[in-house]
């Protein structure tokens, strides 16, 4: 995985760095609302410094900024959530696979 690929996706809000729950599905090769659920599953080891969940302005003033509506799937009242660097290295415990820990390696480098 290319690092610039992934540095592209890393955004600043709230002051932290972060990536968001469905650009983490995507580099994983799984849905968003299979990412998601794991989380929901594991809460107890995503707290508030790995993890929260973007409010309306802030996923306005984001999804403004993309050039295509995105993700087109996901609904008008669903907000993402974001994920710092530490959050990052938790999904892939909770996602189990291979292929979550290698890609998990990569973001945080880019971090």
């Amino acid at each position: 995985m290319q690092v610039q690929v992934i540095q592209q996706k890393i955004y600043e809000i709230r002051g932290h760095k972060v990536m968001l729950d469905f650009d983490l599905a995507k580099l994983y090769e799984v849905e968003t609302r299979i990412l998601n659920q794991a989380v929901k599953r594991n809460l107890d080891i995503f707290p508030e410094d790995f993890m929260f969940q973007l409010n309306g302005k802030e996923w306005n003033t984001m999804s403004s900024q993309f050039v295509m509506t995105y993700p087109a799937k996901r609904p008008k009242t669903a907000l993402p959530f974001a994920f710092t660097e530490h959050g990052v290295a938790m999904l892939a415990n909770v996602l189990k696979s291979k292929k979550a820990r290698q890609i998990s390696v990569s973001i945080i480098r880019a971090f």
